[in-house]
């Protein structure tokens, strides 16, 4: 019988060692991608705040709050990166699963929703 092909009552013990560590290297990736989501908002944070207003005519508190905005939301995301970590690391050691907490999940999506509701704005009224 083929590994695919037993039941999962009779893995071998070198397949249960390679699923925990696929396993914790998939959550070390899914941390990794938390902080790159957080530095890319960081820098759409400066480059909102800092550069376009420096390329463009008009008032530049608009682009200001923006850029404040996106910073916000990258420090949010490099926080959550931790704390999940952590969360997720802890359940496995369980051998449990823990869900992501909607809540941060809900505030992350309401202040991308509302940055880039306001990105719309700002290139409507300027075109």
């Amino acid at each position: 019988m083929a590994p695919s092909e037993r039941p999962p009552e009779q893995a071998t013990s070198a397949e249960v060692v390679d699923a925990t560590r696929r396993t914790h290297l998939a959550g070390e990736r899914t941390y990794l991608a938390w902080w790159r989501t957080g530095l890319t908002s960081l820098a759409v944070g400066i480059g909102a705040g800092r550069v376009v207003p420096v390329l463009t005519r008009g008032e530049s508190w608009p682009y200001a709050i923006i850029g404040a905005g996106f910073a916000v939301l990258g420090v949010i995301c490099i926080v959550y990166a931790a704390a999940r970590r952590r969360e997720v690391e802890q359940a496995l050691a369980r051998g449990d699963f823990v869900p992501p907490d909607d809540r941060v999940i809900a505030l992350m999506t309401a202040l991308g929703s509302l940055l880039g509701l306001l990105v719309l704005a700002i290139v409507l009224a300027h075109s």
